[in-house]
């Protein structure tokens, strides 16, 4: 499972020609699953990101996270994130994990970003989407949630 998060002044996503969520102060999180994903890794990658400190302090040090500053989240599902690029010019993608326990998996982080306390606004899970942002920093994480044994 992977989480590409962007520290924004704000974002949007618009789908089928309307706007569907948008956020002020926040992280911006592209989230795409793999085959394997489980609910237990969508709840340490959810908390990870929760906890993740990215916003700066009075002293200007990245010491806060989002609960600090009063942020929100805007949660994309993309599962690209999943796509082999490792050869050729073409990204193969069946790393991917399957349309419908990808959702219920985006759906649980989704969830699992709420019981934290932040406020959570989505794209819709396989429309094509016209994301904006205002990427602050510009500030971009890669956040990878390993298999573990």
């Amino acid at each position: 499972m992977k989480a590409l998060v962007q520290r924004v002044s704000s974002a949007r996503v618009e789908a089928e020609g309307r706007a569907c969520g948008a956020i002020g102060l926040g992280v911006l999180v592209y989230l795409g699953c793999e085959t394997g994903d489980d609910e237990a890794r969508a709840r340490r990658l959810a908390a990870r990101v929760a906890k993740l400190r990215l916003f700066p302090d009075a002293a200007g040090k990245t010491n806060l996270a989002l609960a600090e500053i009063g942020g929100a989240v805007l949660l994309v599902s993309q599962f690209t994130l999943a796509a082999d690029t490792g050869a050729g010019n073409r990204p193969s993608f069946t790393p991917a994990l399957a349309p419908e326990p990808a959702r219920a998996l985006i759906e649980l982080f989704g969830r699992c970003l709420e019981e934290a306390g932040l406020p959570v606004q989505t794209g819709v899970f396989g429309a094509e989407m016209a994301v904006s942002s205002l990427n602050q920093g510009p500030a971009t994480y890669l956040l990878e949630e390993p298999r573990r044994t």
